[in-house]
């Protein structure tokens, strides 16, 4: 019989599984979870607090399951507008813009503010959504070193485009470390460009009460800078933003694809999103917490001193990481493992996050944990 038109993906299945790369998914079940998660990206604790669930359902009962369309026929509501009001002058912007998700706010920005004629520099550890959005711009993109702001002002320096765009991650999703935001905005002053930083792993933990890393360094609120944040991590909820200045809002409505043509965020996301964001802004010791917690696993796990909520544990290769996660998982204690694509060949890792509100017990049993599986891993490793 003549193969099949989808037999192929057998093949690549069979190589990712001998790679290690397989993935696969694992739902979770509702109620208390016996498992400690320092896994997920819920950083502030507030995906099941009750004002932020209340603030949900609130929003369910009043506008119903759906947005009913896109953002410019039917999927706008007040509530939308509160949300963005409320964010863009909790975080110092001027104005704000909500999509359906951080994915389709990069999307949108940056296809928006370049395209044709215009160049992107791009860090070369931005976050895939960014990678995409370059992909999609239909702009000359060249990718420099991750956090290096000299090789961004030399991209800049030998650009023949009229517009330029650089993008960047504030806080890496994968390393936790920081952009160096006040540089490259420098070489993007220097050179007429936009600074576009990527705030998702930055708001709620950086910056004076969880503000997020521009507002830390005094750029929010720039005429060149412009910021995308989620609303699924720090927040507890689902969905994106653009901030940044009044004009820019103007034009990502006029002509941002991801916005124009999808279906606008659901009610009850951007209820929960908008209590939130309130907790957030009336309880600004969270954002302390966060890094608290975050240097107690760093000391667990042998980790050098952690600067956002994201702790890498690198273990080379995938399988010593794929282990030490499952051996975590049995000591009753969920991690994130990262492996290629998602992080660079040679560098598969444990990805710990850390959550505002830990108890002492469950720090001291996460550390318990953490020091046996990595002692024993990281042996295996050198043997």
């Amino acid at each position: 019989m003549t193969a099949g038109p989808l037999s192929w993906l057998d093949d690549h299945a069979q190589r990712r599984t001998e790679a290690g790369l397989r993935r696969r998914l694992r739902p979770r079940g509702p109620g208390d979870d016996p498992v400690l998660d320092l896994a997920g990206n819920d950083y502030l604790g507030l995906a099941t607090d009750p004002r932020v669930v209340a603030g949900g359902v609130e929003a369910l009962r009043a506008w119903g399951a759906g947005s009913t369309g896109s953002r410019l026929v039917t999927g706008s509501t007040t509530l939308h507008r509160e949300l963005e009001t409320e964010l863009a002058g909790f975080c110092g912007f001027d104005d704000a813009l909500v999509f359906s998700s951080g994915y389709t706010a990069n999307l949108g920005v940056v296809t928006a503010l370049s395209g044709p004629g215009a160049l992107v520099v791009s860090d070369a550890a931005s976050h895939a959504s960014l990678v995409d959005a370059c992909r999609l711009s239909r702009a000359r993109v060249v990718v420099v070193p991750h956090a290096d702001p000299d090789a961004v002002a030399t991209a800049l320096a030998a650009r023949t485009e009229a517009r330029a765009l650089v993008v960047t991650d504030s806080v890496g999703s994968a390393d936790g470390d920081l952009a160096p935001l006040t540089a490259l905005h420098r070489a993007c002053r220097e050179h007429g460009a936009v600074l576009l930083a990527d705030e998702a792993h930055g708001l709620g933990v950086r910056g004076p009460g969880g503000r997020g890393l521009l507002a830390e360094t005094g750029l929010a609120g720039a005429d060149d800078v412009v910021a995308t944040v989620t609303l699924s991590k720090a927040l507890g909820s689902q969905g994106g933003a653009v901030l940044g200045p009044a004009p820019v809002i103007a034009h990502l409505v006029d002509t941002a694809r991801s916005f124009i043509f999808d279906t606008g965020l659901a009610p009850a996301p951007t209820g929960s999103a908008l209590a939130a964001l309130r907790v957030l802004a009336s309880e600004p010791g969270r954002a302390a917490d966060v890094l608290r917690v975050a240097g107690a696993l760093a000391g667990a796990a042998g980790a050098g001193v952690p600067v956002s909520a994201v702790v890498p544990v690198v273990l080379g290769e995938p399988a010593p990481a794929l282990a030490a996660a499952a051996a975590c998982l049995e000591r009753g204690v969920r991690i994130g493992c990262f492996r290629p694509p998602s992080v660079p060949a040679g560098t598969s890792r444990l990805r710990l996050t850390a959550r505002a509100g830990l108890t002492d017990a469950e720090l001291d049993h996460a550390a318990t944990v953490l020091r046996e599986v990595l002692a024993q891993v990281r042996d295996g490793v050198r043997a």
